[in-house]
């Protein structure tokens, strides 16, 4: 389970943060992210649905040292960042 975002999200985020350290010298950590996460195959049934294709896939372990679960916390940077 993943957070997926879009780049041009984070390439808004990343100006929006370069604005704030403007503003505010300093170090903050901002997460990127929806804060909810999806699996690869809810993405791969959410690409299928919009473009009426059928995607092939093959389901494997998890591969060693991946997390199960990884997901960001935005609440910071939807306070902070515009």
């Amino acid at each position: 389970v993943r957070d997926y975002i879009h780049v041009v999200d984070v390439a808004i985020g990343h100006i929006a943060a370069v604005k704030q350290l403007e503003m505010n010298c300093g170090l903050k950590i901002y997460n990127l992210g929806t804060g909810k996460g999806y699996s690869v195959l809810e993405m791969i049934k959410a690409l299928e649905k919009a473009s009426g294709k059928t995607i092939s896939y093959k389901e494997c372990s998890r591969r060693p040292g991946d997390l199960a679960t990884v997901y960001a916390d935005p609440t910071l940077a939807a306070q902070e960042l515009e």
